[in-house]
């Protein structure tokens, strides 16, 4: 594993919350993925090597996409897949079901945070990631919910945070 300093994080809202949906074709969410693109190279311009990833569905799987892509021009870059339980991805669709599956076996590590789904796993999740990096890279419309809980903490923590916010137009 990588050292905090070199280490970054993601944070971003599931398809329910983005004004696309489910709707990746839409041209709010190829912007959007452009702009995480930008943020994680700029982030390996700015040093860091290790990026820890959530694995929900909707942005963190956008974020774990780029990284991925990043490292195919950057081989010092490593992935890890922050994930919070073992069911996850039990009750998704099919297709993000073989999404999460390949991006998680694409990653280069992957930490188990709980054994089994708790109320609290998501949210142990999402401290596991900021307390193991010094940048959060946000996805955020401000609302109340996990991205907003894990914004929050890394403030506390004294993380850097680069804002990329979602609009609704």
């Amino acid at each position: 594993m990588r050292a905090r300093q070199e280490s970054c994080c993601f944070t971003g809202h599931r398809p329910g919350k983005l004004p696309w949906k489910y709707n990746e074709n839409d041209g709010r969410c190829l912007a959007l993925k452009r702009r995480i693109a930008d943020a994680v190279e700029l982030a390996y311009q700015e040093g860091f090597r290790h990026f820890l990833c959530g694995m929900a569905l909707g942005c963190d799987l956008y974020f774990c996409e780029a990284v991925l892509a990043l490292r195919e021009v950057h081989p010092d870059v490593t992935v890890e897949a922050a994930i919070p339980c073992p069911t996850q991805a039990d009750t998704w669709p099919a297709a993000q079901k073989e999404r999460y599956d390949r991006l998680v076996s694409s990653c280069d590590f992957e930490t188990m945070v709980s054994d089994h789904y708790t109320s609290s796993c998501m949210q142990r999740r999402d401290r596991y990631m900021v307390d193991h990096a010094s940048l959060l890279i946000a996805a955020f419309d401000g609302t109340a919910g996990g991205t907003r809980y894990t914004v929050e903490y890394a403030l506390s923590r004294g993380l850097s945070i680069v804002d990329l916010p979602i609009l609704a137009e």
